[in-house]
Formats: structure tokens, C-alpha cells, sequence
């Protein structure tokens, strides 16, 4: 007696020690075999769908469907009551899983399947004995077993919970997190908006992706056409990693000599070359710490492409002349209209090169395929000229937007910049832009923008003639109300029709027929 409870105690003890549920069942039934001389035990763990059993120690053929009710183990969930199994029953059960079991246990003469339940009733999965001999009576009825079992079933419903409890903690955690990551997408979304302005599909999921992009540190190839706003995505990334605290070096490929070129990245020492007549430090040099803007990376020459690649696989360089190399700690964001694919089938752009550089693509959508934009983006403009000359138009009118909608704007955002502050600086100050005041065709059209049709003053009713003039700001007035009045009677006093043919919103139209005292 005093024997089987210094060997309780030490299986005991053995248990409780174990921190997950595989090696408490691991142990427990290492243990049972000792204790009991069996050849092999088996614990298998009920899923919660309480139709898979599953055994870890058995590999690919751990896992017992129980919903076929031919299955022992099936009988044994269904009845919760224990049951012997002989060797002949054993061969005659055509079930590859538990004939896996049964080779893995060595054949053996009987096998004890008997049902672990919680003390709340729930069913934790089957206990598997394995012996050549029988008497199961002598092995189950030992207040050993029952106390060893008892202490597993415990066990077991702890580690149960405190598994449940840790997945709970994770699934939190995971939820915050993405919550989180979900909230710091929409602030910094909304904080790129300010510079990269639109309201359309394209540009929300521009700006979500120039965050994404901003928070790694792998190089960046933004792609798009001319005038789209290559230098506002780069200066975003740049803005919203962790290196904003640090230089944003602009490099346009197109614009420096290729003779120059090297010299301008590299940087070279005293004497290097005919010309230099001190050290000059370069552009890889001054981006250490920041990031490197290589705008028109397509236009490259290609004996640079090489050296380029091996700086960013090490981000080491030597200037020109210089012995040493040097190390500059840079993130590399790279802009192009050129097609590269088509560079590398020309063999004017490396491949490999390429691949380097694209490590996170991002493409601008051309203005003319998110018209939706526009208005967004003219109401910017206006709002900038107007804090930089201290005054300009109040808005622009929906004729003159249904204008630029109308123009494909191959020059995209910023053609339309252009054509907005042309027509901000010929706009009265407090007026909204009239549609009349957009050059899209001919920006060059040297005719009167101000006036939508000819119209000759001595042929209106109640104007001056020019010698007869006084008052400029009455003969001005009148001119005015003589030429809505006449408007009005050419189109049957319908004013809708009347503000549209002179680019006035309706409610504006009414206004002057107030203060003119002009009536259809």
C-alpha cells in the first residue's frame, strides 16, 4: 500500500508538471504503461464538434471520424460506457486508422477503450489500453488507476481552459491589432489626402498603398505618366516612414548629362577628372539616413544601372577617385513613365535592375480615367492660388467643370493645374471660374477670354456709346443688364437657358435681374 502511493505520488507530481495538454497526455500514459505493464496506451482528444478523435502520437493516422457509428470508438462516445476489445474483433474492424493503431501497438491479445468526461460532464476523448493479457477488472478497479485518472480528467480540463483562455488572448489581440493597424491606415490616408487629392476608388487605394509602402523599408517603383504626380507619391512614402525625420534627396535621371550623372550620385574626390577641383560629396552620401528619389529612372544609361544595383545589394559606394568605399543607409524610391518592360526587351534597361527596384509597385491611374476627381483636385488648386496670392476666385462653376470633364487632359494633374491657375489669375476675386476662362485646346488663344460671345455695346438697347461715357462702373452695369435682357429675349425669358449660354449658375442670374431691374 504504502508502495502504490509512493508511486501515485510520483505520477502525480509527473502530471501536474506538464504545461500543454500533448505532454500531459504524453506523460499520463507513459506513466499507465509502467504502472500497469501494458504494452501500449493511447489518449486521444475529442475536437469540438465532438466527431474527430485525434492522436498526435500517431501522425497522418491520428485522426478517427466518429460519426461512422461501425466505429468502435463511436459505440464508446455514444454509450459513455468502457469496453474490451479482443484481438479477433480488432482484425475484423475495417478502419485504416485503427488498424494503425492497432500495428502501432504490437497486435496485442485485448485493448480497454474507456470514455474521459470532465467533471462538468463534457466528454475530453478515450483513454486506449493495450496488454496480452486480460483481466481488465484487476487494472481498472485499483484506486491507482482511478486516481491517476481522475487526476488526468483534472488536468486535462485545465489545460483545456488555459489553452482556451491563451487563444481568447491571441483572437483579442489579433482583433486590436487590427483595429490598430485599420485606424492608423485611415489617419494617415486622410493626413496624404491633403497632397494627394482625389475621392475616387483609384486614389483611395493609391494613398492606402503609399502607407503600406512606407512602413517597410523595400524599395518602391512608382509608375505612371507624365505629370500625374510621381513626386507627391514619393514625397508621401517619404513623409510617412521613419526616416521622414531625414533627408528626401531628388534625383531626375532625364535631367542631368549621363557624363555627369555618376559624378552627381557618387560624389568624387579632388583631381578625380578634369574639372574637379575639390571633393564633392554625392547624392548617395547625402540621402544616408533618408530617402533617394530617382524620378525618370528609365532614362539611366545602362553602365549606371549596373553600379546602381550593386549599391542597393549593398549600399556601398566609392567615388569617383576615391580608394575607400563608403556606406549610405537610404531608402530608394524609384519614378518612371517609360515603359521598362518594354526597356528590358529593347536591352536598354537591366532586368535584374528592375526586379530590384520594384520590390513594391505602385502605379498612378492617368487623370482622364477618374474624372470623378476633378472637381476635388480644381477646388485644390484654387485654394492654393488663393493663400499664395492672397486672394483669387471663390470656387469654379458647374458649367466649367462639366468642361474639364469633357477633356482627356494628357498632360493629367498637372495640365490641370496649369489651366486652373491661368484661368484663377483672369477671374474677378470673390467670382467663381466660368467655363469660357478654361484654355484646354489652345492655351496660347490670345482672344478675350472674359466675354462668351461678341457682343457689339452700340447694338444694345440702353448702353452709351463710349463718347458719351461718365460713369465707367454705370456704363459697365448697363452693359451688363443690356446684355442679360437681351439674352432673356432670345431665349423666351427662360433664365435657365439664358444663365447657361452666358456660364452663370441660375441663382446668379436671378440675383443681377433683381439688383438690374431687368425682366423677361
Amino acid at each position: 500500500m504504502q508502495m502504490e502511493l509512493h508511486t501515485g505520488i510520483e505520477l502525480a507530481v509527473a502530471m501536474v508538471q506538464q504545461q500543454t495538454l500533448p505532454d500531459l497526455l504524453r506523460t499520463a500514459t507513459k506513466q499507465l504503461e509502467t504502472a500497469f505493464g501494458l504494452t501500449r496506451c493511447w489518449a486521444l482528444e475529442l475536437d469540438l464538434s465532438g466527431r474527430l478523435l485525434h492522436c498526435s502520437d500517431l501522425a497522418d493516422q491520428g485522426e478517427f471520424d466518429c460519426s461512422d457509428f461501425s466505429h468502435p470508438f463511436s459505440h464508446i462516445l455514444q454509450t459513455g460506457q468502457p469496453r474490451e476489445l479482443t484481438r479477433a474483433a480488432s482484425y475484423r474492424l475495417d478502419h485504416p486508422g485503427f488498424q494503425a493503431m492497432f500495428e502501432a501497438s504490437d497486435r496485442p491479445r485485448s485493448l480497454w477503450l474507456e470514455p474521459l468526461t470532465g467533471a462538468d460532464g463534457r466528454t475530453l476523448g478515450i483513454l486506449v489500453m493495450c496488454r496480452d493479457g486480460g483481466d481488465w477488472d484487476g487494472i481498472v478497479g485499483q484506486p491507482l488507476y482511478r486516481g491517476l485518472k481522475e487526476l488526468l480528467t483534472l488536468q486535462w480540463v485545465a489545460r483545456l481552459q488555459s489553452r482556451d483562455e491563451g487563444w481568447q488572448r491571441r483572437l483579442l489581440k489579433r482583433s486590436l491589432d487590427q483595429l490598430n493597424d485599420s485606424e492608423t491606415l485611415r489617419q494617415r490616408s486622410e493626413q496624404l489626402s491633403r497632397t494627394l487629392v482625389g475621392n475616387s476608388l483609384a486614389m483611395n487605394q493609391l494613398r492606402a498603398q503609399i502607407v503600406r509602402a512606407a512602413s517597410s523599408q523595400l524599395s518602391v517603383l512608382v509608375q505612371g505618366e507624365t505629370g500625374c504626380g510621381k513626386d507627391v507619391v514619393a514625397r508621401g512614402i517619404h513623409d510617412m516612414s521613419e526616416r521622414s525625420g531625414g533627408p528626401l534627396i531628388i534625383v531626375n535621371c532625364a535631367a542631368i548629362p549621363d557624363t555627369l550623372l555618376e559624378s552627381e550620385l557618387f560624389g568624387h574626390t579632388k583631381g578625380a577628372f578634369s574639372g574637379a577641383d575639390q571633393n564633392k560629396e554625392g547624392l548617395l552620401a547625402q540621402a544616408n539616413g533618408g530617402t533617394l528619389f530617382l524620378d525618370e529612372i528609365g532614362d539611366m544609361p545602362m553602365a549606371l544601372q549596373s553600379k546602381l544595383l550593386r549599391v542597393l545589394e549593398s549600399r556601398q559606394f566609392r567615388p569617383l577617385g576615391a580608394s575607400q568605399e563608403q556606406h549610405s543607409d537610404f531608402r530608394l524610391v524609384a519614378a518612371t513613365h517609360q515603359p521598362l518592360q518594354q526597356g528590358i526587351e529593347n536591352g536598354r534597361f537591366r532586368r535584374d535592375l528592375f526586379y530590384r527596384l520594384s520590390q513594391f509597385p505602385l502605379r498612378i491611374m492617368p487623370l482622364r480615367e477618374r474624372p470623378e476627381d476633378l472637381e476635388a483636385l480644381s477646388r485644390h488648386f484654387i485654394r492654393l492660388y488663393t493663400e499664395r496670392e492672397g486672394g483669387g476666385p471663390q470656387g469654379i462653376s458647374s458649367h466649367a467643370l462639366h468642361s474639364l470633364a469633357r477633356y482627356d487632359f494628357p498632360g493629367n494633374v498637372r495640365e490641370l493645374r496649369n489651366v486652373i491657375e491661368l484661368a484663377c489669375l483672369q477671374t474677378p476675386v470673390g467670382d467663381d471660374i466660368q467655363p469660357e476662362l478654361l484654355r484646354l485646346e489652345d492655351p496660347f488663344n490670345v482672344a478675350d477670354a472674359g466675354v462668351a460671345a461678341e457682343v457689339e455695346p452700340k447694338a444694345l438697347t440702353g448702353v452709351p456709346t463710349s463718347n458719351d461715357i461718365r460713369d465707367l462702373k454705370a456704363a459697365a452695369q448697363a452693359f451688363e443688364a443690356a446684355v442679360i435682357r437681351e439674352r432673356l429675349q432670345q431665349y423666351g425669358g427662360n433664365r435657365a437657358q439664358a444663365a447657361e449660354s452666358l456660364g452663370l449658375p441660375k441663382r446668379t442670374l436671378a440675383h443681377k435681374c433683381l439688383k438690374y431691374q431687368v425682366s423677361e
